[in-house]
């Protein structure tokens, strides 16, 4: 049941602002955001899409959605950098994080925002992710750690999809409500990552300031496979490893992460990938700037 706004917060914006961080996905984001058209209480919603210097028309996306407002970045500043220009430019105090893959239901974010407003203990919630047959699709993980960086593979969280809720330590960014209160307490995303891995720093944070990410798997939201457009690219590679170690030096002391980082360069050095190497050596991240 879609839920009430009152008239005062009508009148003072959006309930929700929805942040699209895209890039070259052009058919999926306009799928992800017909889906947000079709929402309940569509008019108290608010479209962002902050578009990392596409080239195949997602920088026009509001030619086609009048009601959608583009952000078009000047190039791939990484998504650490869009969101947070996302998050300042959002008129309304709920902030949805959505991928351009993930087609919502009708009732997703009107049940979304019930549930947050009820729940003080919670800082985000997010939604039950199925893959197109409905069957829950991963994206909800442990903590990253150091042994997950060097494995390539995070581990998948056990859920209970009988609870009516369940608290998740790090479900990423794919379909995630957030209060933008809380961003601000934290001091939003923190630059020091650039594409990969601001999202789990986040998670962490909610979890030191006592906080909860709940997952409603009655509330249900579809994660369509898609490649990655910057797979393949060696920067971004580069960057997801610097992310990584920024990562691990910041919650597991400055010489893990140093380590962590030695490793990684001195394995692109033994397999002659002197782009790589050269990439990590610098601190290069997708933004054009230097993890220092």
């Amino acid at each position: 049941m879609a839920q009430e706004i009152p008239e005062a917060q009508e009148a003072s914006g959006p309930s929700v602002s929805v942040v699209l961080v895209a890039f070259h996905q052009l058919e999926a984001l306009r799928r992800s955001i017909a889906a947000l058209e079709r929402s309940q209480d569509r008019e108290h919603l608010e479209i962002l899409v902050l578009d990392c210097g596409s080239q195949d028309g997602t920088a026009e996306i509001d030619s086609e959605f009048p009601s959608v407002s583009v952000l078009r970045l000047p190039h791939h500043l990484g998504a650490t950098k869009a969101m947070n220009i996302g998050v300042r430019t959002a008129k309304a105090e709920l902030v949805f994080f959505l991928s351009p893959n993930v087609e919502v239901l009708p009732g997703t974010l009107s049940q979304l925002i019930a549930r947050l407003e009820q729940d003080t203990d919670a800082a985000a919630v997010c939604p039950l992710l199925t893959d197109p047959s409905g069957q829950p699709a991963p994206g909800v993980f442990r903590y990253p750690s150091r042994e997950s960086f060097a494995s390539g593979a995070l581990t998948p969280m056990d859920l209970d999809l009988t609870q009516e809720s369940i608290p998740v330590e790090y479900p990423g960014r794919n379909a995630l409500l957030v209060r933008k209160q809380f961003i601000r307490t934290v001091n939003y995303f923190d630059e020091h990552f650039g594409e990969y891995w601001s999202d789990a720093d986040l998670a962490v944070k909610v979890r030191r300031t006592g906080k909860k990410i709940r997952l409603y798997p009655s509330i249900r939201a579809v994660l369509h496979p898609a490649e990655d457009p910057l797979e393949g690219d060696a920067l971004a590679e580069a960057d997801r490893t610097l992310g990584a170690a920024q990562y691990i030096g910041k919650y597991n002391g400055f010489f893990a992460g140093a380590s962590f980082r030695l490793s990684a360069v001195l394995s692109a050095l033994f397999r002659f990938n002197f782009r790589r190497f050269s990439l990590l050596l610098s601190g290069q991240k997708l933004d054009g700037t230097q993890t220092g």
